[in-house]
């Protein structure tokens, strides 16, 4: 079957690294998904992952408490680095060579982000994780994750969650919340659809850049959704 993209983007929250943890990391987490990763890169993808940092640390969080919003943000920059080299040791030890590159400048641990550079590692076959956002307080993950899939050229951008995708309410808390199967970027940023923030939206919808909201809860369902087989929400 003839593939419908080349080069995915995968942006992952931080929380889902959690597992059933309270908080921090749980191993066999990060390990299950980058199992997922790299069945997704031996059947022909070139992926590019964008990783948050919000089971270690949430800059939006602590500036609530009354820390500065650009010195909790750059904490969480940190944290997503953090969980990036997490990730990096767990498709390595799958036998994918993987490139972290951070939006922050610490090359004793990781690759200073470089457009080019990143571009190279996915033409040489290697998997690219961007970590540290885009390296600027006041804008979230979400947005690094679309920035760095226009960067990139990448087909398509995978928002990877707990629920198969965007429904009218949360159906974790809702049980009578419907599934929306197909929308516009103008519903999204309209009706103020929390799936991702406006500036992520934005971004997309002025770059044309289609976003596939999917649960990676369940084993192989990123497989499934770039199949065509599994449940999914999406935007264009």
């Amino acid at each position: 079957m003839e593939k419908k993209y080349r080069r995915i983007l995968l942006k992952i929250s931080g929380e889902f690294l959690m597992g059933d943890l309270d908080y921090g990391m749980d191993v066999k987490t990060v390990d299950r998904i980058a199992a997922e990763i790299v069945s997704t890169y031996n059947d022909g993808y070139q992926v590019c992952v964008v990783i948050g940092g919000g089971n270690i640390f949430r800059g939006v969080s602590a500036a609530a408490y009354g820390m500065h919003r650009s010195v909790a943000d750059n904490i969480g920059m940190l944290a997503t680095v953090m969980n990036a080299i997490a990730l990096q040791n767990s498709v390595e030890r799958l036998g994918i060579q993987t490139r972290v590159m951070s939006a922050i400048h610490m090359p004793n641990i990781c690759e200073p982000y470089l457009r080019r550079k990143a571009l190279r590692h996915l033409d040489r076959g290697r998997l690219v994780i961007c970590a540290a956002g885009s390296g600027n307080p006041y804008f979230t993950t979400d947005t690094a994750a679309a920035l760095r899939a226009l960067e990139m050229g990448c087909d398509v951008l995978m928002k990877a969650t707990k629920v198969a995708g965007v429904y009218t309410s949360d159906p974790e808390k809702n049980a009578d919340a419907k599934f929306i199967e197909k929308l516009s970027y103008k519903e999204v940023i309209e009706k103020d659809i929390r799936v991702m923030d406006q500036t992520a939206i934005a971004l997309a919808k002025e770059n044309n850049i289609p976003i596939v909201v999917f649960s990676i809860k369940e084993n192989g369902n990123l497989a499934k959704v770039l199949s065509g087989e599994g449940p999914c929400s999406f935007i264009s």
